[in-house]
């Protein structure tokens, strides 16, 4: 079984920082690319950034210069780090993950979220 966990969320002020961790564990040989999406209340769910096995990185116009993704391969684990956050941040944060399986086959999953709430 894989799992994905995400975990940091919390309550913040506008101008403030924050860090998300997503912690990939169960059998698997590798993880290819890994990303973070986020939905706000009533919207649609949105990329956010994403960074592949390599160390490339992506972001969305809206946070670029703003946040930034990294990842340690020996833990299994992403990170997003918010800073100069604003109330637009405000949404669930959900960590996705293409992982090799055993069997050589691909299989992208999702975590259940973490709640980030921008708010004086």
């Amino acid at each position: 079984q894989v799992q994905v966990v995400e975990s940091g969320g919390g309550l913040v002020q506008p101008a403030g920082s924050l860090r998300l961790s997503c912690v990939v564990s169960g059998r698997l040989l590798s993880i290819n690319d890994m990303a973070w999406f986020r939905q706000a209340p009533g919207k649609e769910r949105e990329f956010v950034a994403r960074i592949s096995a390599g160390g490339g990185t992506y972001f969305a116009d809206s946070v670029k210069g703003r946040f930034t993704i990294s990842r340690d391969n020996s833990a299994n684990t992403v990170y997003l780090q918010m800073n100069s956050l604003k109330s637009e941040d405000t949404a669930v944060y959900y960590c996705n993950a293409d992982i090799r399986l055993f069997g050589g086959r691909v299989s992208n999953y999702w975590g259940e979220g973490t709640l980030v709430t921008v708010s004086s």
